[in-house]
């Protein structure tokens, strides 16, 4: 009986074993890794902090200019037609207390040019147009950082660019005969990551600048023919 069941034991054995050898544990194997855009961010190296400071300066100019512009944009189509009923009607205090409740860029020159009232001509324009231009200094106030970032952030990332192929040739020297692709990708990662980052701010700091250029010329037009009207007005024969 205790033959009979060793021998049955030991093909139990044998049979697991075959079975064991057939179905082998397959063990999971790590798939690649996947490539997010922090994951580039990171392996940018240092440069890639350079230009996101870049971008958050660039995006806080947009909107703020955004809104600064398009404020002073906002008029009354009936502002001009107000300002000669007022002078007109010999109302010059009331036309002095409208430009100031209505507190835009062309109603601020316009509110210089009644002031000046009584003086030649030319110096009522001087005054307005001094005016105009604090005004437009005002409104392009930050552009000149966006038009710096436009151009300075593809630069920034070039020298990325170079310093990650220094490193990359720096380790492939002090690898000497063991050269292996891998000692390499790190350096061209950095460098390949850091032009990409650079043109990406530059891009949109350019598109950004262009349109808040369009906004000012927008805003600097209706300044002109505020002007051009109010002048109109006190050339006209009494």
């Amino acid at each position: 009986m205790n033959t009979v069941m060793l021998v049955m034991a030991q093909a139990a054995s044998s049979l697991a074993d075959s079975i064991a050898g057939e179905n082998p544990v397959l063990t999971p194997v790590a798939g690649p890794e996947e490539m997010t855009l922090w994951g580039m961010a990171v392996k940018g190296g240092w440069i890639m902090i350079v230009l996101a400071v870049l971008s958050l300066v660039c995006f806080y100019i947009l909107f703020e200019r955004n809104y600064v512009i398009r404020k002073a944009g906002k008029e009354d189509p009936m502002f001009m037609d107000k300002i000669k009923d007022y002078i007109l009607g010999g109302e010059i205090k009331s036309a002095l207390a409208y430009c100031r409740n209505v507190n835009t860029p062309s109603a601020r020159m316009i509110e210089k040019g009644i002031s000046r009232l009584g003086r030649p001509v030319s110096d009522v324009q001087a005054a307005i147009e001094n005016v105009g231009n604090f005004e437009v200094a005002k409104l392009e106030k930050g552009l000149n950082i966006m038009a710096t970032i436009a151009g300075g952030a593809p630069m920034i990332g070039f020298l990325g660019t170079v310093t990650g192929m220094v490193r990359a040739f720096f380790e492939m020297a002090n690898a000497g005969n063991n050269v292996d692709i891998t000692l390499l990708s790190g350096g061209i990662y950095e460098a390949m990551i850091t032009t990409v980052g650079g043109l990406v701010v530059g891009i949109i700091a350019m598109f950004a600048y262009n349109y808040l250029v369009t906004l000012v010329d927008g805003v600097v037009n209706k300044m002109e023919a505020k002007t051009m009207a109010f002048m109109d007005l006190l050339n006209e024969p009494c």
